[in-house]
């Protein structure tokens, strides 16, 4: 199971995107409808890629819902793969206390922590809903169910306005590009996370000790 770790660091530390330059198909070849309304997120090697057939009859309000979620679980699993790495070998809350696999530092958590999270949390969601969701209440000319779980017209997946350091490329292409990269590392970072899960319940050992460092 250790080269289950390996190639989840090598996953991480490489640059998830397609050649410079190449520009990914967005249509299917057997239709003119573009591939996921026309989505970012086709790179060129495999291609468009729905092996279940899930984009077939699914409305846009679906797809773009979908992809909010692939944004927001594979920002999490970014934030998550890397948390492994980190806090096994750098860990000075709580006095130092918490060590040892990363699946066995939740337990270790005072329960003071949990409120804080979970409040850090509820804000953060808030926020995001506030943002990128349909009201219920107070959309007009339709009724509570068909306004559930609908992102705002206007709303690009993920786009939550937070650029702080105003790194968001300006040209169309060069946004494309760099979503698409959040995008594929997101993906890697999920895998990644879950190898990383399932590398330390099989043999109790922190990621790097499977590495041999």
């Amino acid at each position: 199971m250790s080269s289950l770790a390996t190639v989840s660091v090598v996953n991480m530390l490489a640059i998830a995107r397609g050649p410079l330059g190449a520009k990914a198909p967005t249509k299917m070849s057997t239709g003119a409808k573009p591939f996921a309304y026309g989505l970012v997120g086709v790179t060129p090697f495999p291609g468009p890629f729905d092996p279940a057939n899930l984009l077939e009859d699914a409305p846009e309000s679906g797809v773009r819902l979908w992809r909010e979620a692939e944004l927001m679980h594979g920002r999490v699993g970014m934030l998550a793969a890397a948390g492994f790495l980190v806090q096994e070998k750098f860990h000075p809350l709580f006095g130092g206390e918490i060590v040892g696999p990363a699946i066995n530092h939740i337990p270790q958590i005072p329960p003071f922590f949990w409120a804080f999270l979970t409040f850090g949390i509820g804000i953060a969601e808030a926020y995001r809903i506030q943002i990128g969701w349909v009201d219920p209440r107070t959309s007009t000319g339709a009724s509570w169910t068909d306004t559930q779980f609908q992102l705002r017209d206007d709303y690009e997946p993920g786009d939550l306005g937070w650029d702080p350091l105003g790194i968001k490329p300006t040209d169309p292409e060069e946004l494309e590009a760099l979503q698409l990269k959040e995008l594929n590392n997101g993906r890697l970072a999920m895998i990644a996370a879950a190898a990383f899960l399932a590398q330390e319940t099989v043999n109790g050992k922190q990621i790097f000790e499977n590495l041999g460092y």
